[in-house]
């Protein structure tokens, strides 16, 4: 069986899922990479060689042989790109194509109106609702965007990235984790608007003057750095948020290992939000915005983490009060959130989900699981996500 994947590049969000695949029976597997990786990325520890790989073609180097594969695959899944000209022929064949997608309108469902961006999507994606293509929706929203222009009726379903997934012997991941006497939070990303850094700020102030004990674990860099950095000296919490920089994945695991609470503060910009997935992996209790594509995926709100109300710092506060109020809360929170991650939104089931549905497909029947990576993506307005989780 050939599988195939293209996407601009492949990153360390996106190998295990690769390598999950590469690794099965019977499966001739290629990720073809259409783009070199932005600086921006790279400088955040991003980089890598995917020649190092030895299932990454590089379509800028072997473009003829990247469209063979294309067309000979016996499934091709298709994620972001810039050239759509090489999927038409497949397409226009009905031959079988998995659409891999974030959503299409972050900044709004109004901006379906645009005449000039219909006209794209229904080139794209409605041109071919009944024809023999699924989508794979990463996050939450993304059905909803798609159920607007008319694509994939009924053939959406939950999907995602999927960083390395770690399996930790008996206790001894939550053995790393110090007394919780003092509750040790994290916050990794880009310093920029859209993720709301200065909420750890304004968190880190309010528990302050609650009498709290914390320390907070501030990882990352960017546009608002300076800002931040002045905030945190005139507020003075020195002694309570340690400032990190970038760090490479590994380093960041290894603080959420060691920490109690991770915070995720983007707002509706943020289309998955990979870092959920690694501060589940690492036994902490998450407390996330709703508006977070993963959000409504990944937790399940006071089973294993808390969800806010769409970008609200009182919400987010009041979730955080909580569990410095209960914090054995903290614990259930984190063992329920690894468990998650281990048991079900991993590589792994990912890959075994999509063998499954490809060979149900050749018998022609859909039979999707319950929950969890190829379960199907209900269709629910961003505006109501908030009331359906809740009620959850």
């Amino acid at each position: 069986m050939k599988i195939t994947m293209i996407s601009n590049y492949i990153n360390h969000h996106q190998i295990p899922f690769s390598e999950a695949l590469n690794k099965r029976e019977g499966v001739e597997y290629t990720f073809i990479q259409t783009e070199p990786m932005e600086e921006e990325r790279i400088k955040m520890g991003w980089g890598l060689d995917p020649k190092s790989l030895s299932y990454v073609t590089l379509l800028y180097e072997e473009e003829e042989k990247c469209t063979q594969l294309i067309w000979e695959s016996d499934l091709l899944l298709v994620g972001w790109m810039e050239r759509e000209d090489l999927i038409k022929r497949r397409l226009e064949a009905d031959k079988l194509t998995i659409r891999m997608s974030e959503r299409l309108y972050r900044e709004g469902q109004y901006k379906a109106v645009s005449p000039r961006g219909l006209i794209r999507k229904y080139k794209e994606h409605t041109k071919y609702r009944n024809g023999n293509v699924y989508l794979l929706c990463f996050g939450a929203y993304v059905a909803s965007d798609f159920h607007i222009v008319r694509a994939y009726p009924n053939k959406m379903y939950r999907f995602g990235y999927f960083p390395e997934t770690k399996i930790y012997e008996g206790d001894s991941l939550f053995e790393k984790k110090p007394s919780p006497d003092t509750v040790h939070i994290v916050w990794a990303g880009r310093f920029m608007k859209l993720k709301h850094p200065e909420f750890v700020l304004k968190l880190a102030k309010d528990l302050k003057e609650k009498g709290y004990s914390f320390h907070i674990h501030f990882v990352g860099d960017g546009e608002m750095k300076e800002e931040l950095c002045k905030q945190k000296e005139e507020l003075a919490l020195s002694e309570e948020i340690t400032m990190y920089g970038f760090q490479s994945p590994e380093k960041v695991r290894e603080i959420m290992e060691k920490s109690h609470i991770h915070l995720f503060t983007s707002n509706h910009l943020e289309g998955w939000g990979a870092v959920v997935n690694e501060g589940m992996n690492s036994g902490c209790a998450e407390v996330v915005n709703s508006e977070v594509g993963a959000a409504p995926f990944l937790i399940k709100h006071k089973k294993n983490g808390l969800i806010y109300k769409e970008g609200s710092y009182e919400d987010f506060r009041n979730c955080v009060f909580s569990l410095f109020e209960n914090k054995d809360l903290i614990t259930q929170y984190g063992r329920a959130a690894y468990q998650t991650i281990v048991t079900e939104w991993n590589a792994e089931n990912a890959a075994k989900q999509l063998l499954r549905f490809y060979e149900n497909l050749k018998q022609g029947i859909l039979d999707p699981p319950a929950s969890g990576p190829f379960s199907v993506a209900p269709v629910i307005s961003p505006r109501k996500m908030y009331e359906v989780i809740y009620e959850e």
